[in-house]
């Protein structure tokens, strides 16, 4: 299907992840132009990627003012799509206990990073009357996760602030929308699955056999997802197609939230 997004320009954060990578892919395809972000400490798979793609590449801090603000510098504003993977889940425990620094952590990276990019692209979107906003949130902003709380609050922050845009926007031209994934084959759940397998003492696929029985009973398909499974939905969000789609939270999760909202 053509996405009628050729000759646009998109900016995929934290661009080495597998669902971020799976997606620029089918934008690359689609004859987007890209620039592409992530940490330092990835670099190498970072030009890895943008050579495969002839996408430009550059490292950033997207966790702090300064470092958007040197970002947005090199890169500048004129983008009519962006889509913003980048994230942590983290320090888990008990949603009493958790320190400042865990909260902020993950505050600023899950959702000011966004705010704060959105703040700098979004304005000309509006202007030119065409733009797309595609977040990253989670299954946890339906289904929070006690032990995963400092994660669950950030991502909710990010879907409220998403649908808020929306809202002011999207008559402008400006659609956003967020996807929603659940426990997706990625590095992510690659080291929960190890951390896993090492306290139980067993497999990595029995420790994803135990954890899908006991923390994902609704997770139906029975199996992590990959990331070419959530890319298409991103492509479509981030396409001429998503004209009458704004304010959405589209799961791509297996069937692991048991509610039908949100």
């Amino acid at each position: 299907m053509d996405l009628g997004i050729k000759g646009r320009k998109a900016l995929v954060t934290g661009a080495v992840g597998g669902i971020a990578a799976a997606s620029v892919k089918l934008l690359a395809e689609a004859g987007v132009d890209l620039v592409l972000t992530d940490v330092k400490k990835s670099a190498k798979d970072l030009g890895n990627l943008a050579k495969k793609y002839d996408a430009d590449a550059i490292t950033a801090d997207l966790s702090c003012v300064s470092g958007i603000k040197t970002f947005i510098d090199n890169v500048g504003t004129d983008f009519d799509i962006l889509l913003h993977t980048a994230g942590i889940t983290g320090a888990k425990g008990d949603p009493l206990t958790m320190a400042e620094d865990d909260w902020m952590e993950a505050y600023n990276l899950d959702f000011m990073s966004a705010v704060r990019l959105g703040r700098h692209l979004g304005p000309a979107m509006v202007k030119r009357g065409w733009g797309r906003f595609v977040f990253i949130t989670s299954e946890n902003v339906a289904q929070p996760y006690p032990e995963e709380t400092v994660y669950n609050a950030s991502k909710s922050a990010l879907l409220s602030w998403s649908k808020s845009v929306a809202m002011k926007h999207s008559g402008s031209g400006l659609m956003s929308n967020c996807v929603a994934p659940a426990f997706i084959e990625t590095d992510m759940t690659d080291g929960m699955m190890n951390k896993r397998a090492d306290e139980l003492g067993c497999t990595v696929e029995e420790a994803v056999e135990s954890f899908l029985k006991e923390e994902r009973p609704y997770l139906i398909v029975g199996r992590r997802g990959k990331p070419a499974e959530v890319a298409p939905v991103i492509a479509l969000l981030c396409s001429e197609h998503a004209s009458f789609i704004t304010g959405s939270n589209y799961r791509v999760d297996g069937g692991a939230v048991g509610s039908i909202n949100i």
